[in-house]
């Protein structure tokens, strides 16, 4: 536990430094790494798909993905990897269709491509207008439900949520999470107003961020964690001590960032 929540102050430290002090472009290259440690934590680490060229193919699309979230690349270049991409991945399967199945394909289109585009959305709020304060967002409803529902299940708990999947996780945790994170959502949107001179601040949709956000941390985190009980793993990997491989850490941020950087569009909560 010590070394756990050591690990876990210093990475904190880290990640406000470079969100809130560096250039935007330290966020988009620190994502780019946790992208390409996650591509590997998925096809290699899990013994899913230990194919070094389709590795290789993969780790380069999940690099150039980060770099369109950053940089706004024109649609034809963003099609064209992409179609290079596909063009790698089927070019392996003809080369080996006896070894290589499709639905290791697939699983690299997802490791290569999709999941550096949910991790992106990190980067394409960073590159908003007062996107510090949005990224922060993300990790404010990535986290807090987690936390919340330990606390809340470790005192409160009595039903399980999905005790196959996930058997410390209870449907008072559950509850338990979605309350706090309400609660640190409406405190941040308070700060935001009275700190940060944000003229405009809706707290219902403050309190809709939360509860959708809740909801799609869970997503994130069930979702990885079946996989992980599928190939019968404990972790993803070993670098953040305490804590596990990126996906364990980052697993809730997938599905949370992207939902956000969806709602800032539609019903942003706080604009200056």
């Amino acid at each position: 536990m010590k070394t756990r929540i050591i690990v876990g102050l210093s990475g904190l430290a880290l990640l406000l430094v470079v969100v809130l002090v560096l250039p935007a472009m330290a966020t988009a290259i620190l994502v780019a790494a946790m992208s390409v440690v996650a591509v590997y934590e998925l096809l290699i680490g899990t013994g899913l798909l230990k194919h070094v060229r389709i590795f290789a193919y993969c780790c380069l699309m999940s690099i150039l993905v980060i770099l369109w979230s950053a940089l706004g690349m024109p649609r034809p270049m963003g099609t064209l990897m992409t179609i290079v991409f596909l063009l790698a991945l089927f070019g392996e399967l003809l080369a080996a269709h006896a070894e290589l199945k499709f639905r290791n394909v697939c699983l690299a289109i997802f490791a290569g491509a999709v999941l550096p585009f949910l991790l992106g959305a990190l980067v394409r709020l960073r590159y908003l207008p007062n996107g510090k304060f949005y990224i922060i967002t993300a990790f404010l409803l990535a986290m807090v439900p987690d936390t919340g529902a330990y606390f809340a299940g470790s005192f409160f708990g009595k039903h399980k949520l999905c005790p196959v999947i996930s058997p410390k996780k209870t449907v008072e945790g559950a509850i338990g999470g979605a309350v706090v994170t309400v609660i640190a959502m409406v405190l941040y949107t308070l700060i935001l107003q009275k700190a940060f001179h944000f003229t405009q601040v809706n707290y219902f949709y403050a309190v809709l961020y939360a509860l959708l956000g809740t909801g799609a941390s869970m997503v994130g985190d069930l979702a990885f964690s079946v996989i992980k009980r599928q190939v019968k793993i404990k972790d993803y990997g070993k670098l953040l001590p305490g804590h596990g491989g990126i996906l364990d850490r980052f697993d809730s941020t997938t599905m949370v960032a992207p939902l956000v950087e969806a709602l800032l569009l539609v019903i942003p909560f706080a604009l200056k």
